[in-house]
C-alpha cells in the first residue's frame, strides 16, 4: 500500500494503540475473572513498550513490535471470523496494512504479487481539505459530510476483477491540538463551507501540522461486486458517449464477466424486426451475435428451435443452454440455434428477450466456452440489469428514429408535416438496404389525385423599382467622384485627371438615360479598375483631397464595393414586408392545417408565393372529401385579403414606398405531385400536368386580352381559371366575402391573351376593401385608402 507523510497535512499522524488499550485499563477491575485476566494479560505485553501508548510516526515500529500488536489486536480480530471476515488494522488516511484477517490475505494473494493494493477512487486533490473534515468533526464539534464510499478493486486468481466497499471504523482515534491550532467560530465554519475549493482558505484556518491525531483504523470490507457491475452496466447503457467509445463492449463484456464471476463469457446482442419475423445485426464497435454467426439478418423461424422460440417469445423468458453440445447431438446437428453456437466453439449459452409490454425488440446473447458455466440457475443474475438493458434499446430505436430524420433532411431538406410519413417510409427502406449492404437510393416520392392552390402577393414593378434604386445610387457615386476629380484638376491641372472626369461623366450621362445590367457592372469595373487606384494616389499625396475621400469612402458598402443607400431602402422595405406577410400566411396555415391536413410551402421572392395541395394520398389515416377543397379554396381567399391588409398597414412605415398586388391560380382537376431529389422540392408530375406550372410562372405577367393593361392591378384580387364551373364557385365565395366586408361591389371578369401554348385562360378582379387599422370599423377602397393615409 503506497503512503506518504511528506505531503503537506493539517494533521501530525502517530499510530496510537493508547484509546483501545484504555477499554483494557477498565477491564482489569472487571468482576468476569476471564476478561480481566485477559486484559492484564494484554497490558502487560505492550507494558515494556509505552510507545505503543504515546504514538509514533517511525512504522518500521510497526514489524518490530508486530507480535505485541497481534497480541493488542487479537479480540478485534477473531479467530473463528478470521476465515469469513475481510478485515485490516492500518494507519488513518494513508491506510497501511499492518494487521488483516485470513480471508483478506487469500484475496492479495490471489490477485499475485505484483498487485499493488489501492483506493479506487479517494479524492487525491482534496486530502487535505479531508482531513479538516475529520479534525472539525472530532475537536471542534461541526460535523462536515464529506464521507464517499471507498473500494479496492482486487482481481481473483482467474483475472474477474472483484469490488470490496470499505467501511471504516474510527473510534480507537484521537485528535489532539498542537500550538498551531486555531479558536473557530461559527463564522470561520460558514465561510469554509462557501469555499471548498479554497485550499489557501482552508490553510489559514486550520494551519499545516497544527493536530496530533494519534490511533489506528479498523476497516470491514464486503464484496459488492454484483452491485457494482449491475451498476457499471446501468451506466454504460445510460451513457451514450460510453456506448460510443472503441472500448465499448470490451468494457461491456468485463462488466458481465464480474457479474457472474467467470472470466470466459462473451456478450452479443441481435435485433429483432417483428413486420419481418428476422433476427438481424445490430452494428455498433465490437458487436457479435452468436446466434445470427456472421450473417446480417436471417429468418426468426429458422434461427430458434420450437423450445427456444417458445421460452423467448411466448414466456418471454431467459432461454439457457448449460451444454450445447449435447442439445446439438440430440437434434442430429441440424437445429438452430445449436449449429451456430457449437460452430463458434460456444459450449454454454443464456438468450434473454428484450421485451416491451411482450413485443420482442432483440435478444441479449451471453455465451462461454466451458459447458456449464452459463445455465437457468445463473441466469437469474439478469432480473437486476434486463431493465436498463430494456430502457437503452428504446433510447436505440429513438436515436434510430432521429438518425432517419436525419437521413430525410440530408436527402430532401425539410418536409413539411402533412407529408412526413412518406418520407420516413422511405427512408426505412433507405437504411434497411444500407445494412444489408446494398447501395442505398432514395427513391423520389409522388402524390397522386391532388389538387393544387396557388397564390402570390407580388410587388408591384419590382424590376422597374429596384432598378430605379439603383439608378439613384451610382448616379450619386459617380456625380461625388466628378466633384473629388475637378478639386485634382484644379490643384494638379493635369490633363489624365481632365480625361478620366470625362468618362465619369459619359457614364453618368448613360446611367441618366436608362440602366442596363451591363452599364450597372461596367460602371463597378470602371470604378474599381480606373478610379480608385487615381484615389489611392491622391490619398498619399494630397491631405485636403485624403479628407474629401475619406467621407466618400464612409458611403461605400463593404459588402457591395459601391453606394448602397437607395437600394439598401428598397433591400430592407422588401424584406420587412416580406417578413410580416410570411409570419401572417404561417400562423394562419396552423389552423388551416388543423381544418384538414393538406401540403403547404411558402417562398419569397419579391414578395411572398405559396403553393398547397390536398387530398387523400397527402393523409394517411383520414378519409378526404371535395368539402376541404372548398373549404380550403375559400380559407385562402380570405387569408390573400387579410395579407393585403396587413401589407397596406404596413407601407407607411417602410423606407420605400411600394405597392402590391394579389393573384390566385384555380386548377379544376386533380394532378400528381412528385418530390424532385436534384431540387428538393415537389413538383407536378407528368407531361400533361407541366400546363399547370407554366401558367404559374407566367400568369402575373399575363395582359388583359386585346388591351395593354396587366392582369394584376394594385387593391384588386385577380382569380385566374379556365372552367366556367370554378368561375360560379368563386363568384359564390366573393359574395359571401363581400358580406363578411372583405370586398367591395367593383367586380369583373376577363378574358386573358394567351400565354405561350395556354390559351382559355379567364379571371375574375375583384377589389379589395381595407382598413385602415385593426380597431378601425371603417373600410376603404385602395384609392380611399391612399387618400387617407396622404391627408
Amino acid at each position: 500500500m503506497k503512503h506518504n507523510y511528506d505531503t503537506e497535512s493539517p494533521i501530525v499522524q502517530l499510530v496510537s494503540f493508547n484509546s483501545l488499550l484504555k477499554y483494557y485499563d477498565d477491564l482489569v477491575n472487571s468482576p468476569n475473572t476471564y476478561l480481566a485476566e485477559r486484559a492484564k494479560y494484554v497490558l502487560e505485553a505492550q507494558a515494556p513498550y509505552p510507545e505503543l501508548r504515546e504514538g509514533f510516526s517511525d512504522l518500521s515500529l510497526l514489524e518490530k513490535h508486530k507480535e505485541v500488536i497481534k497480541i493488542i489486536l487479537e479480540d478485534t480480530f477473531a479467530p473463528v471470523l478470521t476465515k469469513n471476515e475481510i478485515k485490516t488494522a492500518s494507519t488513518p488516511f494513508e491506510s497501511l496494512v499492518f494487521n488483516s484477517s485470513e480471508r483478506f490475505q487469500n484475496i492479495l494473494k490471489e490477485a499475485g504479487d505484483d498487485f499493488e493494493l489501492e483506493i479506487s477512487n479517494i479524492p487525491s486533490e482534496f486530502n487535505y481539505i479531508m482531513r479538516c473534515t475529520v479534525v472539525l468533526k472530532f475537536h471542534y464539534g461541526y460535523n462536515l459530510d464529506f464521507k464517499r464510499p471507498f473500494f479496492y478493486d482486487i482481481p481473483d486468481a482467474n483475472g474477474v476483477m472483484h469490488r470490496y466497499r470499505i467501511l471504516y471504523n474510527a473510534d480507537f482515534m484521537e485528535v489532539i491540538p498542537t500550538e498551531k491550532a486555531k479558536e473557530l467560530t461559527q463564522e470561520d465554519v460558514d465561510e469554509l463551507l462557501e469555499n471548498f475549493e479554497n485550499l489557501d482558505l482552508w490553510k489559514e484556518k486550520i494551519p499545516p501540522n497544527s493536530f496530533f491525531v494519534k490511533g489506528f483504523v479498523i476497516s470491514n470490507m464486503f464484496d459488492v461486486t454484483a452491485e457494482h457491475s449491475i451498476s457499471e452496466i446501468k451506466s454504460t447503457l445510460i451513457g451514450r458517449a460510453q456506448r460510443g467509445k472503441e472500448n465499448f463492449m470490451e468494457s461491456f463484456e468485463d462488466t458481465f464477466r464480474s457479474l457472474f464471476k467467470l472470466s470466459d463469457i462473451r456478450v452479443g446482442f441481435s435485433g429483432y424486426d417483428a413486420g419481418a419475423n428476422n433476427f438481424f445485426k445490430i452494428y455498433g464497435k465490437g458487436m457479435e451475435s452468436y446466434i445470427l454467426n456472421g450473417k446480417e439478418i436471417e429468418s426468426c423461424d429458422s434461427m430458434l428451435c420450437e423450445h427456444s422460440h417458445g421460452k423467448l417469445f411466448r414466456e418471454g423468458k431467459y432461454f439457457a443452454i448449460a451444454n450445447v453440445e449435447k442439445y446439438y447431438q440430440r437434434a442430429k446437428g441440424n437445429v438452430q440455434p445449436y449449429k451456430n453456437l457449437l460452430e463458434q466453439g460456444i459450449k454454454s449459452a443464456i438468450l434473454a428477450p428484450i421485451s416491451v409490454n411482450g413485443n420482442l425488440l432483440g435478444v441479449l446473447e451471453l455465451v462461454s466456452g466451458k459447458i456449464n458455466e452459463l445455465n437457468s440457475v445463473n441466469a437469474n443474475k439478469l432480473d437486476d440489469v434486463m431493465p436498463y438493458l430494456i430502457s437503452a434499446v428504446l433510447r436505440t430505436i429513438e436515436e434510430e428514429e432521429n438518425l432517419i430524420d436525419a437521413v430525410i433532411q440530408h436527402e430532401c431538406t425539410s418536409v413539411h408535416p402533412s407529408v412526413y410519413w412518406k418520407f420516413q417510409e422511405e427512408a426505412k427502406r433507405f437504411m434497411a438496404d444500407e445494412l444489408a449492404g446494398h447501395q442505398p437510393v432514395f427513391h423520389e416520392i409522388v402524390f397522386k389525385d391532388v389538387y393544387p392552390l396557388y397564390g402570390q402577393i407580388d410587388i408591384k414593378d419590382s424590376s422597374k423599382e429596384r432598378n430605379l434604386s439603383i439608378q439613384k445610387d451610382l448616379m450619386i457615386q459617380l456625380s461625388e467622384i466628378n466633384e473629388i476629380l475637378e478639386v485634382a484638376i484644379k490643384k494638379y491641372g493635369l490633363l489624365i485627371y481632365e480625361e478620366l472626369m470625362f468618362r465619369v461623366g459619359t457614364y453618368l450621362d448613360e446611367v441618366k438615360e436608362a440602366l442596363f445590367t451591363h452599364t450597372e457592372q461596367a460602371v463597378f469595373d470602371f470604378v474599381k479598375e480606373q478610379v480608385n487606384p487615381v484615389f489611392q494616389h491622391l490619398k498619399k499625396e494630397d491631405g485636403e483631397i485624403a479628407e474629401l475621400l475619406k467621407k466618400y469612402e464612409e458611403k461605400i458598402d463593404p459588402s457591395t464595393e459601391s453606394y448602397y443607400d437607395h437600394r439598401k431602402n428598397y433591400d430592407e422595405s422588401v424584406m420587412e414586408a416580406n417578413m410580416q406577410l410570411a409570419a401572417l400566411l404561417d400562423k394562419k396555415q396552423e389552423k388551416a392545417q388543423e381544418m384538414f391536413p393538406h401540403y403547404f410551402e411558402r417562398y419569397k421572392t419579391d414578395g411572398v408565393e405559396h403553393n398547397m395541395y390536398i387530398g387523400s394520398s397527402i393523409v394517411n389515416d383520414r378519409a378526404f372529401d371535395d368539402l376541404y377543397l372548398r373549404n380550403l379554396r375559400l380559407w385562402q381567399l380570405q387569408v390573400m385579403c387579410e395579407m393585403e391588409n396587413k401589407y397596406y398597414a404596413l407601407k407607411p412605415k417602410l423606407p420605400v414606398k411600394l405597392d402590391v398586388a394579389s393573384l390566385v391560380l384555380v386548377h379544376s382537376t386533380s394532378l400528381a405531385i412528385r418530390f424532385r431529389m436534384d431540387e428538393k422540392r415537389f413538383d407536378v408530375d407528368g407531361t400533361y400536368n407541366a400546363r399547370y406550372e407554366v401558367i404559374k410562372k407566367r400568369i402575373d405577367k399575363a395582359y388583359i386580352k386585346g388591351t395593354n393593361e396587366r392582369l394584376t392591378q394594385k387593391g384588386k384580387l385577380s382569380i385566374v381559371y379556365s372552367q366556367r364551373k370554378d368561375e360560379r364557385e368563386y363568384l359564390r365565395y366573393i359574395r359571401f366575402l363581400k358580406a363578411k366586408g372583405y370586398f367591395t361591389d367593383n367586380i369583373e371578369i376577363v378574358e386573358l391573351e394567351g400565354l405561350q401554348g395556354v390559351t382559355g385562360l379567364k379571371a375574375i378582379r375583384a377589389e379589395i376593401l381595407y382598413k385602415k387599422d385593426k380597431k378601425s370599423e371603417q373600410t376603404y377602397t385602395y384609392d380611399d385608402l391612399m387618400e387617407e393615409l396622404r391627408s
